[in-house]
């Protein structure tokens, strides 16, 4: 890669100076086809509600080298276990691939053992409302597992229906969102 000497007559660029221009250029195509760290660190933090590397939020951001298949949908993010500690963020597809994200408590230490009150109980009958930019459409159906506002949980539409992953949204309401 060669590069053109932007600067007035006489003025040169240092070989340092110039490694240090190359970030401000577009990625490489191989690294457009990556999800970036980063939003695994914006995920984490839109459903904590806490920015990385404080009290609620992610403990550390995610490591820049992280090198995972990019994702054609949005990041799926759910508490990973009873103890509110870490949390899940996967990818649906086309390449599924899962990372854990260790969470700090509001007081610094680890979060609070204590899980949150289910908002939606398994068996629960339910609002399933699809949403995509600029519609939503939704249907009746039921909770095949518990969990909290927040939480994503398998529901589905009819007894032999195949189950989806949906947000609890509030009590009586799980959302799948369309990309």
């Amino acid at each position: 890669m060669e590069i053109t000497n932007p600067w007035p007559d006489g003025w040169r660029l240092a070989p340092l100076a110039a490694a240090m221009l190359l970030p401000l250029c577009d990625p490489p195509a191989e690294a457009q086809t990556r999800t970036q760290p980063a939003s695994i660190d914006r995920a984490v933090a839109e459903f904590t509600g806490a920015a990385p590397g404080t009290p609620g939020g992610a403990r550390a951001p995610a490591d820049p080298r992280l090198q995972l298949a990019a994702c054609a949908g949005p990041l799926a993010v759910s508490w990973h276990g009873n103890a509110r500690n870490s949390v899940r963020v996967e990818c649906p597809g086309p390449d599924v691939w899962r990372v854990f994200v260790a969470v700090d408590g509001a007081d610094g230490s680890a979060a609070s053992n204590r899980p949150a009150p289910p908002a939606i109980k398994r068996g629960d009958a339910l609002t399933i409302q699809v949403r995509g930019r600029g519609f939503s459409v939704q249907q009746q159906g039921e909770a095949m597992e518990s969990g909290a506002v927040g939480e994503w949980i398998f529901v589905r539409t009819a007894r032999k229906a195949e189950a989806l992953r949906a947000r609890i949204e509030r009590p009586g309401l799980a959302v799948i969102p369309a990309s």
